[in-house]
């Protein structure tokens, strides 16, 4: 069995992979990874990765380095599957990293979209050589409606439930709209943009507010919550030998 750690900015995901076939998942915190003793006492591990966005807390680094198998901390420096085009790769997010390769698995010698809407909101290009181009990252959804709120004087804090119209009619509803359909609006552009030039574009969507936008985009999406889980395995299983 592979155990993949996906470290986010907001919490922690822990998977649990037999070869290329995703088992189990478990949601844990990003400061303890409080799960982890549970997935270890549950399955035999043979091996396992580790992706953080954050700096590791003193607890995390005891737990890591008390395990009985080797860990990969992916960085800058670990052997891909895939050719990577970043100018500085060791400041490229693993998460966004991850997300083209599990795409690219899923769909090789595709071009494809990743778009991962979480903390931020971000969107990644690999071609169908399998060379990952890069892509740009924008504020995600509470960001964006947090900001509004802090860095003005007077408009409030809106809950993202609630009544929706494309022209807000009070300030409520035109902060919730503004954000909503801006970040609808923001995907849309990149999409239609990639499709220009590459017309046989693929678009996978993942993270955890990726679901909300979903069904408003009108263009063929691949809807994938582990994309970037499977994409960490497969990292795992190209270095199998190296570890």
């Amino acid at each position: 069995m592979n155990l993949v750690i996906d470290i986010g900015n907001t919490t922690a995901k822990v998977a649990i992979f037999n070869d290329s076939t995703l088992v189990e998942v478990f949601r844990c915190s990003n400061q303890y990874l409080d799960c982890l003793p549970e997935v270890l006492s549950k399955f035999r591990i043979r091996k396992g990765i580790l992706a953080s966005v954050i700096n590791l807390t003193q607890k995390v680094i005891e737990q890591l380095d008390a395990l009985s198998f080797p860990l990969i901390r992916l960085n800058g420096e670990t052997p891909l599957p895939i050719k990577n085009d970043y100018r500085t790769p060791e400041t490229l997010g693993s998460d966004r990293l991850a997300a083209v390769i599990g795409a690219n698995e899923i769909y090789p010698e595709k071009d494809i979209l990743v778009i991962d809407a979480g903390t931020a909101i971000t969107y990644d290009f690999i071609d169908a050589q399998g060379i990952y181009r890069g892509g740009n990252i924008s504020p995600g959804k509470k960001m964006r409606f947090k900001a509004l709120h802090e860095f003005t004087s007077k408009l409030p804090l809106v809950d993202e439930n609630g009544a929706r119209q494309l022209i807000g009619v009070d300030t409520e509803t035109a902060i919730r709209e503004g954000v909503l359909s801006g970040i609808e609006f923001e995907m849309k552009g990149y999409i239609d943009f990639l499709k220009s030039n590459y017309p046989k574009l693929l678009v996978f969507l993942t993270g955890g507010d990726g679901f909300l936008f979903e069904t408003n985009l009108k263009n063929h999406i691949f809807a994938d919550n582990f994309l970037v889980l499977k994409g960490l395995n497969r990292i795992l299983n190209y270095n199998n030998g190296r570890i």
